[in-house]
């Protein structure tokens, strides 16, 4: 079957510290989990019903080919994944919070521009995935080394020649970047090739000095849908003219890494399963975002975040029996 969705970027091992509630330099033990939001997103699509392709680099180490590996056990289409001679598979040290919530803390024993994903080369992106996928679905980090900016910039250039809608989400990890003060400057032109904007409100702060969706589209007129995130106090969307607040819906929180991929595949989802004539209806743009949510919320109930991402079944079933929220 092929790809109705290209998820481009970076695929990683989340190393969680197995301690909460303390900084690093206390971290006795980790535990790595297969991460990285574009892959992320892609494996929970999958999951969701929706075949989905995953591109990007990683090293020709042990680290790469176990997550080869998982892609391929996750039925994730791999021809758009690089190998790298000499450069290792990233790994990220992620701290968390007594009540769940992660930071990235940094690398282990190399500097962030050293490792494979970096390298990703947009000349041998594979011309065939965009042929026939519907969606391109993009973060930003990429953009902080030349080579996989490059690459995301020719997947940008294939996606309008093949016209393929795009999803970016800003996903801001200011670690990944050598010079961070320089991000801003480097997103902002590409949100002129983006169809539907996913950013969390610290983001929406940060790219354009409010979280106001309103204030954000009016900003960004061309855009057909904005989604901003804000944890445990829910969504704001305007999507096509149709603007409303999903509540967050309540869970017993384990691990927060990965929810918001699993969000942006719940939307993804919802707009390959119903048609992206169906945003034409405010009701079913709540319910498309509703859902989004619930599989984010769904995502941080177990550890690591491809391996807590729900299924269709279970998705459905969770919001068999959750409180309906008033369309606003």
């Amino acid at each position: 079957m092929a790809a109705r969705v290209i998820c481009l970027g970076e695929i990683l091992w989340d190393c969680l510290a197995n301690q909460p509630g303390v900084p690093v330099e206390q971290v006795q033990s980790w535990t790595a989990y297969p991460g990285g939001a574009p892959a992320n997103v892609a494996t929970a699509l999958v999951k969701l019903g929706t075949a989905a392709a995953f591109v990007g680099c990683i090293g020709q180490d042990e680290a790469g080919d176990g997550l080869l590996q998982l892609l391929l056990d996750c039925h994730v289409e791999t021809t758009g994944v690089q190998r790298h001679a000499t450069a290792p598979t990233r790994q990220v040290l992620v701290t968390r919070s007594l009540d769940g919530d992660r930071t990235f803390a940094g690398f282990k024993n190399h500097a962030t521009t050293e490792f494979a994903d970096t390298y990703l080369q947009a000349d041998q992106l594979p011309l065939p995935l965009f042929e026939t996928a519907e969606m391109l679905a993009i973060g930003t980090l990429g953009l902080a080394y030349p080579s996989s900016r490059a690459a995301i910039e020719q997947a940008l250039a294939l996606a309008d020649r093949y016209h393929l809608k795009v999803l970016m989400d800003v996903n801001w990890r200011p670690v990944f970047w050598p010079d961070p003060t320089i991000a801003p400057n480097v997103i902002r032109p590409l949100l002129n090739h983006v169809d539907f904007l996913k950013v969390t409100v610290e983001e929406a702060d940060w790219l354009f000095n409010t979280r106001e969706p309103a204030v954000i589209t009016h900003q960004l007129d061309h855009l057909e849908g904005l989604l901003v995130t804000d944890g445990d106090r829910g969504c704001w969307y305007s999507i096509v003219g149709h603007q409303g607040h999903i509540p967050a819906f309540t869970v017993k929180v384990v691990d927060t890494t990965g929810a918001g991929d699993g969000f942006v595949a719940g939307f993804l989802h919802q707009l390959c399963h119903r048609g992206l004539s169906c945003l034409r209806d405010a009701t079913t743009v709540h319910h498309i975002v509703r859902y989004a949510s619930a599989v984010g919320a769904l995502t941080t109930t177990r550890a690591g975040a491809i391996a807590a991402q729900p299924t269709a079944a279970e998705v459905d079933a969770f919001l068999a029996t959750a409180p309906s929220d008033p369309i606003t």
